[in-house]
């Protein structure tokens, strides 16, 4: 698994369209995992926590809760942060607030008990719902009685939970650096199945009292992935779609054009977003690196962008982002142009 690393130097949207549309690209960089950048868990020097704790998190103040596992921060009045930065996938999940109900935007790794948290955070009625339903951002939903959730045969598949077979290496070696909970076992980690009792749809408004939370279907990562629009406080919460380190074009039920039009319509977005609050590793990016997002993707089907291998995938880079595809890329199975990077 790719790291989902911070990329230090930022490119600007007219950079990257530059890049994708240059004739006189750069070769492809080929390179194997064995002599390129380590992008993994590493041992010594290349141990991924090195990069803990991350400066983008100083700026909000911390709120006291009574376990060790989770951090919580205040990123907006009525926004809560919730990280989990002692495991590889450095997880946000968010508690939304409003006069009369709260939502918690996905439920974290299951790690840490995620109901008593939000009980010490809020006393208001709270739901659930899932950006996707990837392991890392389900772990606490069985914990819930409303959970909102797509109807899709995907979601209905990953509801039903994952066995310890399905999900121990993510809590093996390498992966957790922190002191786990007390009664936490490795050994026994698994995803408890949960019940969705309200279906969403594209478009939807979820009425939080005061807080008018818009759900925007935007496939490509996962099929079920999904945005959360704060239009009144031009706030988006993006999950996995779009976060600041490797995008994960490459994974099973990831779709790449799929992804494309989730891009161009997110980038349409970027005039009435000042905040992204993205689901790993720092809290907030500004609104216009959606713009940065839709370029990258559609430079990627247009034009000769380098890329490095990674695992055998190839990686694309656009300054605070990359983008992760299988190698050959899917544009290269349907002939829709030719490959990205070549000559």
């Amino acid at each position: 698994m790719t790291r989902r690393l911070l990329v230090c130097c930022a490119l600007s949207l007219s950079a990257a369209v530059q890049l994708g549309c240059r004739a006189d690209a750069p070769e492809p960089v080929t390179t194997t995992s064995e002599n390129t950048e380590v992008r993994g868990r590493g041992e010594g020097k290349d141990q991924w926590w090195d990069a803990l704790p991350r400066a983008a998190w100083a700026e909000f103040e911390r709120v006291p809760q009574s376990q060790e596992w989770f951090e919580v921060y205040e990123i907006r009045p009525g926004v809560l942060a919730i990280y989990e930065p002692g495991q590889f996938e450095e997880v946000i999940s968010y508690l939304i607030l409003g006069s009369e109900r709260a939502l918690l935007f996905d439920t974290g790794l299951g790690i840490g008990d995620m109901h008593r948290l939000v009980g010490e955070l809020t006393d208001l009625e709270v739901s659930v719902l899932s950006s996707h339903t990837h392991y890392d951002h389900v772990g606490g939903n069985h914990a819930f009685d409303r959970i909102f959730g797509t109807d899709l045969e995907y979601a209905r598949v990953n509801a039903g939970g994952r066995s310890h077979a399905e999900v121990a290496e993510f809590v093996g070696p390498g992966w957790i650096w922190k002191p786990t909970p007390d009664g936490f076992s490795p050994e026994s980690y698994r995803s408890l199945p949960f019940t969705v009792t309200d279906r969403v749809v594209d478009g939807q408004s979820i009425d939080l009292g005061g807080v008018e939370l818009e759900v925007l279907l935007t496939p490509g990562h996962a099929p079920d992935a999904l945005c959360l629009f704060d239009r009144q406080r031009r706030l988006l919460f993006t999950g996995d779609t779009f976060y600041p380190a490797t995008l994960y074009a490459h994974l099973p039920g990831s779709t790449f054009a799929d992804y494309e039009r989730t891009a161009a319509r997110l980038a349409g977005l970027a005039a009435e977003v000042d905040v992204v609050l993205p689901a790993h590793n720092e809290p907030t990016l500004p609104g216009s690196e959606l713009l940065a997002l839709g370029a990258a993707f559609e430079s990627l089907r247009g034009g000769n962008v380098p890329f490095v291998l990674t695992d055998g995938d190839r990686e694309y880079e656009f300054g605070r982002f990359s983008i992760l595809v299988s190698d050959p890329p899917p544009w290269e199975a349907d002939g829709s142009a030719r490959a990205p990077g070549s000559t």
